[in-house]
């Protein structure tokens, strides 16, 4: 059975290099990682600042994500985390991990593990551009 190791809402700074050590075992031939960054434009408008707001079941929902992949896929381990609060451009949003003793588990599973975090977690991303309007989405 995987491990699920680091899962976190937080809003404090997160790495791949932290995500990479949660995973880290001499087990696992490859470690794959994801790192969702905030970047300075969005459909063609530029972007000032943003913030995420989470839910509060933000933090189940995503130990339930990351222990759903652990246990549909053959790997070592997985670890996850979303920031929430005022995050700066060029920091990282989401960061995800996972290791496999084969690089193709690793891959497949570290993608569905991005893609149903962004999915289900209830996390709501605050836009304001650099025009002065704003706007919310869905962190999906």
């Amino acid at each position: 059975m995987a491990e699920v190791g680091l899962v976190r809402v937080t809003t404090d700074v997160v790495t791949v290099s932290d995500m990479s050590a949660a995973v880290s075992s001499q087990t696992a031939g490859a470690v794959v990682t994801f790192s969702g960054d905030v970047r300075d434009n969005d459909h063609g408008r530029s972007v000032a600042s943003l913030a995420y707001e989470a839910h509060p079941t933000a933090q189940q929902i995503l130990e339930d994500v990351a222990r759903q992949v652990a246990d549909k896929y053959d790997v070592v381990a997985v670890a996850v985390a979303h920031r929430h609060g005022p995050i700066a451009i060029g920091e990282a949003a989401l960061v995800a991990a996972v290791s496999a003793k084969h690089r193709t588990q690793a891959f497949e599973a570290c993608m569905e593990l991005v893609d149903e975090v962004k999915a289900q977690i209830p996390i709501w991303k605050h836009q304001i551009f650099t025009d002065g309007t704003d706007e919310w989405v869905n962190c999906a």
